[in-house]
C-alpha cells in the first residue's frame, strides 16, 4: 500500500509536471501570442492611424471639394445675378442710347431742315445785302447831292452875307448922299440968302457958279440915287435868292437826316446779321452766291419768325446730349467688356462645375454599379440563395437616395425595412462586404454582427469572413462558438481573482497542436 501510495504520488507528480510543462508551454504560447498580438495591435494601430489619416485627408479633400463646389455655386449665383444686373443695365443703357439716337436723328433732321431754311435765309439775306449795297450807293449819291446842296447853300449864305454887307455900304452911301444933299440944300439956301445981299453982277456970277455946283451936286445926287436903286434891287434879288435857297435847303436837310437814320438802322442790321451769321458759322461767300435779287425783306422776316416759332415749339434743346451719348457709349463699352469677362468667367465656372459633376456622376455610377454587382454576388452566399440589389430613388444620381431591395430564399422581394432582424443583419453585412470588395481596407472590426443569426447563417457568415481574410484582417467581437471556431487568435477577458480582470490570448493552431500532442 505504501508502494502504491508512492506510485500514486509519483504519478501525481508526473501529472503535475506535465501540467506545469503544459502550462509553461501555454504561458510561452500566450506570451508569444501576446507579443504577436501586441505587434499586431501596434501594426493595427499604425494602420488605423494611417487609415484615419487617409480618411481625415479624404474627408478634408471631400470637404474642400464640397466647399469649392459651394463657392463655385455661390460665385456662379453671384455672377448670374451680376450678369442679370449688367444685362438689365445694358438694356436700360441700350434704351437710353436708342432714345438718344432717336433724339439725335430728330435733332439732325431738324438741324438739316433748319440748315436748309438758314441757307434759304442766307440767300435772301444776300439779296438784301445786294439791295443794301444799292441803297448804300443811293445813300452815297444822296450824300454827294447833300454836300453839293450844302456847298450851294454855303455859297448862297456867303452871297447873302456879301449882299447884306453891300446893302449896308449902300445904306451908308445913301446916308452920306442924304447928308450931302442936305448940305447942298443948306448951301443953296445960304447961296440964295447971299444972293439977296450981293449985287446983281456978283449975284449973277455967284448964281452961275452956284448953278454949276448945284448941277454937279444934283448929278452926283442922281447918280447916288440910281446907284441906291440898283443896290436896292440887287439886295431885293439877293434876299429872294436867299429865301429860295433856304426853302430848297430845308428838304435836303430833312432828306439828309432821313438818310442818316436809314444808314444807322442799316448798320445795326448789318451788325446783327453779321453776328447771327458768325454764330451760325455760315460762309458769307457761299451765302452771297445763293442769294437772289427777287427776295423781299418782309418775306425774309416772315420766314425768320416762322423758324423761330418752330424752334420754340421744339422746347428746350439739351446741348449736352452728345456728351451724354458719348459718356453712355463709353459706359456701354465698359459694361460690355465687363459682361464679356463675366460671361467668360461664368462659362469657365459652368464648364468646371459641369466637368466635376460629370466626373462625379461617372465615378459615382461606376462605384454604385460595382458595389451593386458585389452586393448581388454576396447576398446569395450569405443567405444560401435569393437575390438583392441596390436601387436609386431618383433620376439625378447626385441627389438621389439608395434603396436596398432584398429577396431571401422563399420570400417576396421587399425593402430592408420589412426583413427580420437576422435578415437585416445579413443584408447589411453583405452590403458592407460588397464595399470591401471594391476597396479593401487593411482591417475590419465587427462588433457582435452574428448576435441575431442562427447557426446556419452564422456558418455562412464565418465562411465568407474566412474567404475575405486573405485581403483584410478581421477583428470581431462575438459570443458565438461557431464564429469563434473560425478565428486564428482568441483574446478573452477572465477574472481569476475577484475584481481583477486579465487578458488571455490563445493561438488556435498552437492550442490545437498541443491538444493533439
Amino acid at each position: 500500500s505504501e508502494q502504491a501510495g508512492m506510485l500514486a504520488r509519483q504519478q501525481e507528480i508526473e501529472n503535475l509536471t506535465r501540467q506545469v510543462r503544459a502550462q509553461a508551454l501555454l504561458a510561452d504560447e500566450a506570451r508569444t501570442a501576446a507579443v504577436r498580438a501586441e505587434a499586431a495591435h501596434t501594426q493595427a494601430t499604425q494602420a488605423l492611424g494611417d487609415v484615419r489619416a487617409q480618411a481625415e485627408r479624404a474627408t478634408q479633400r471631400v470637404h474642400a471639394l464640397q466647399m469649392e463646389v459651394l463657392k463655385l455655386a455661390q460665385a456662379h449665383e453671384r455672377y448670374t445675378q451680376r450678369s442679370t444686373q449688367i444685362r438689365e443695365e445694358l438694356e436700360e443703357i441700350g434704351a437710353q442710347i436708342d432714345e438718344q439716337r432717336a433724339l439725335r436723328a430728330e435733332s439732325e433732321a431738324n438741324f438739316e431742315r433748319f440748315d436748309g431754311e438758314l441757307a434759304e435765309l442766307q440767300a435772301r439775306f444776300e439779296d438784301n445785302q445786294l439791295a443794301f449795297e444799292a441803297l448804300d450807293e443811293s445813300l452815297t449819291q444822296a450824300r454827294q447831292q447833300a454836300r453839293d446842296l450844302e456847298r450851294g447853300a454855303n455859297d448862297a449864305r456867303f452871297a447873302a452875307r456879301n449882299a447884306a454887307t453891300r446893302i449896308d455900304e449902300l445904306k451908308r452911301s445913301i446916308q452920306v448922299a442924304h447928308e450931302q444933299s442936305e448940305r447942298v440944300a443948306a448951301s443953296l439956301e445960304d447961296a440964295r440968302a447971299e444972293l439977296e445981299t450981293i449985287n446983281e453982277q456978283t449975284a449973277h456970277t455967284g448964281l452961275q457958279d452956284a448953278l454949276e455946283i448945284r448941277a454937279v451936286k444934283e448929278d452926283a445926287l442922281q447918280a447916288a440915287r440910281i446907284e441906291l436903286d440898283d443896290l436896292t434891287s440887287k439886295l431885293r434879288a439877293s434876299d429872294e435868292q436867299r429865301l429860295v435857297a433856304e426853302r430848297s435847303l430845308q428838304p435836303l436837310r430833312d432828306r439828309i437826316t432821313e438818310l442818316q437814320l436809314k444808314e444807322q438802322a442799316a448798320r445795326l442790321s448789318v451788325e446783327q446779321f453779321a453776328e447771327q451769321l458768325a454764330a451760325a458759322e455760315v460762309d458769307e461767300e457761299a451765302l452771297r452766291e445763293k442769294l437772289t435779287p427777287d427776295l423781299k425783306p418782309s418775306y425774309l422776316q416772315g420766314e425768320v419768325t416762322r423758324l423761330n416759332n418752330a424752334i420754340n415749339a421744339l422746347g428746350p434743346v439739351n446741348m449736352a446730349a452728345l456728351d451724354e451719348l458719348k459718356a453712355a457709349s463709353e459706359r456701354k463699352v465698359f459694361l460690355d467688356a465687363q459682361s464679356a469677362d463675366l460671361t467668360d468667367a461664368i462659362t469657365t465656372l459652368e464648364d468646371a462645375i459641369h466637368k466635376i459633376d460629370q466626373e462625379t456622376r461617372t465615378l459615382l455610377q461606376g462605384t454604385f454599379d460595382e458595389v451593386n454587382r458585389h452586393f448581388s454576388d454576396l447576398f446569395p452566399r450569405l443567405f444560401g440563395g435569393g437575390q438583392a440589389k441596390l436601387i436609386m430613388t431618383g433620376d439625378e444620381i447626385l441627389d438621389a437616395g439608395v434603396q436596398v431591395m432584398a429577396q431571401p430564399p422563399g420570400k417576396k422581394n421587399a425593402t430592408i425595412h420589412l426583413l427580420s432582424g437576422g435578415e437585416k443583419a445579413l443584408t447589411a453585412t453583405a452590403l458592407v462586404f460588397a464595399m470591401f470588395q471594391l476597396n479593401p481596407a487593411p482591417f475590419c472590426l465587427l462588433d457582435e454582427v452574428d448576435a441575431p443569426l442562427d447557426d446556419a447563417n452564422t456558418e455562412r457568415f464565418a465562411n465568407l469572413v474566412r474567404a475575405m481574410s486573405d485581403k483584410t484582417q478581421f477583428l470581431f467581437i462575438s459570443h458565438n462558438k461557431i464564429a469563434m471556431e473560425m478565428a486564428q487568435q482568441l483574446i478573452g477577458v477572465t477574472m481569476q481573482e475577484q475584481g481583477v480582470s486579465r487578458i488571455v490570448a490563445v493561438d488556435m493552431e498552437t492550442a490545437a497542436g498541443f491538444a493533439q500532442n
